[in-house]
C-alpha cells in the first residue's frame, strides 16, 4: 500500500510542474500587464522601467523558476491591479469559495446517491421515473442559464432569497462564514444548488446505472435466496460494489466543483476565488491567475490521490494488488 501512495504522490508532483509550465506560457498570450498599469501618457522609458521592476524582461522559464522558488515559500508575487500580497488576496477570498464548494458537494453527493439508490430500488414506480425524467433539466441546462432561472422564480417573482452577494458574514479570525447569519444561509442557497445541481444528476444516474447491474449478479440472486432482507443485500452488498466507479464520478465532480465555480460565481457575483479569477483575466493581472491555477492543479491532484486510496479502501482485490 504504501509503495503505491508514494508512486502516486510522485506522479503528481510531476503532474503539478508540466501543469504549471503550461498555464505560465499561456499567459504570455493573455496580453500586456504594462498596458493596463501605465496610462496613455506613459512613455517608453516607463515601460521598460516596470518591465524590469517586474521581471518580464526576463525569458518565460527564468520567470517561471523564479515563480516556482518564489511559489514553494508560501509567495505568489504581488497583484498587479490591487499592490497586495497574492497570498493575502488568496486567503481573503478562499472561505467563499470553499464554503460555497462545500455546500455544493455535501448537496450533489447526498441527495445524488439517495436518489439513484432509491430510482434503482424503486424502477417501475412513478416517483423514480418522475425524479429520472426531471434530472434530465440538470444534465441539459448549462449552469449559468440554471442559474438565471433560480434568480428569476426565486429572487425577481416569489422574492425569498438574494440574487446576488454573501449576505453578512461572521469573522473568526482568518476564515469568514456566513453559515451562522440567516442572511448568510440564504445568500448560500441559490449558488449552491446552481453549482451542485449538475454534479447531483450525474451521480444519482450513475448511481442508479451502477445498482441495476449489480442487483442482476448472481451473488444477489443468491443472496435472496438465502433470505436476506431487502435492506442488508441493497446496502450491504449491492451499494458497496457499485462505490468503486462512483467513487472515481465523485472525486472528478469534486473538483469540478472548485473550478467550474468561476460560472456560478460570476453569476450571483460570490466574492470568491472564481469572481477574482475573471478579475485578474480581464486586467492581465498575472500573479493572481498563476497563484489560482496553481491552486486549482492542488486541488484536483490531492482529490484524485484521495480517491487512489479510496479504490484500495473499498476494493480489497486492488489492495492486494498494490501490496
Amino acid at each position: 500500500m504504501l509503495p503505491f501512495i508514494i508512486k502516486r504522490i510522485g506522479q503528481s508532483f510531476l503532474v503539478l510542474l508540466i501543469t504549471g509550465v503550461i498555464a505560465f506560457s499561456m499567459f504570455r498570450f493573455v496580453g500586456d500587464p504594462i498596458e493596463n498599469m501605465l496610462g496613455q501618457e506613459r512613455t517608453a522609458e516607463d515601460v521598460e522601467r516596470l518591465r524590469g521592476q517586474l521581471g518580464l524582461d526576463q525569458p518565460v522559464p527564468i520567470q517561471y523558476v523564479k515563480y516556482l522558488a518564489e511559489a514553494i515559500q508560501g509567495n505568489f508575487g504581488v497583484s498587479y491591479r490591487q499592490g497586495r500580497e497574492v497570498s493575502e488576496i488568496i486567503l481573503e477570498r478562499a472561505p467563499a469559495t470553499l464554503e460555497l464548494a462545500a455546500v455544493s458537494a455535501t448537496f450533489a453527493v447526498v441527495l445524488g446517491i439517495a436518489l439513484g439508490v432509491f430510482t434503482a430500488i424503486r424502477r417501475d414506480g412513478f416517483l423514480a421515473n418522475f425524479i429520472m425524467s426531471a434530472s434530465l433539466i440538470g444534465v441539459s441546462l448549462p449552469t449559468f442559464l440554471i442559474g438565471i432561472l433560480l434568480i428569476y422564480l426565486f429572487s425577481v417573482e416569489l422574492n425569498w432569497l438574494p440574487s446576488f452577494g454573501r449576505g453578512e458574514v461572521v469573522d473568526l479570525g482568518w476564515w469568514t462564514t456566513g453559515l451562522l447569519t440567516e442572511s448568510g444561509l440564504k445568500a448560500l442557497i441559490l449558488p449552491a444548488i446552481t453549482l451542485g445541481l449538475y454534479q447531483m444528476t450525474l451521480i444519482m444516474r450513475l448511481v442508479r446505472s451502477e445498482m441495476l447491474e449489480v442487483l442482476r449478479q448472481d451473488y444477489i440472486r443468491f443472496a435472496r435466496a438465502r433470505g436476506l432482507s431487502d435492506k442488508t443485500i441493497n446496502f450491504r452488498h449491492a451499494l458497496k460494489n457499485t462505490m468503486v466507479p462512483v467513487i472515481t464520478i465523485i472525486g472528478l465532480q469534486l473538483g469540478a466543483i472548485i473550478a467550474f465555480a468561476i460560472i456560478t460565481e460570476t453569476v450571483f457575483q460570490w466574492p470568491g476565488l472564481g469572481l477574482l479569477f475573471i478579475n485578474a483575466i480581464q486586467f492581465v493581472d498575472v500573479p493572481v491567475m498563476a497563484a489560482y491555477l496553481m491552486m486549482i492543479s492542488v486541488m484536483f491532484v490531492v482529490i484524485n490521490l484521495v480517491v487512489d486510496i479510496l479504490y484500495a479502501l473499498v476494493d480489497p482485490r486492488l489492495r492486494a494488488s498494490s501490496t
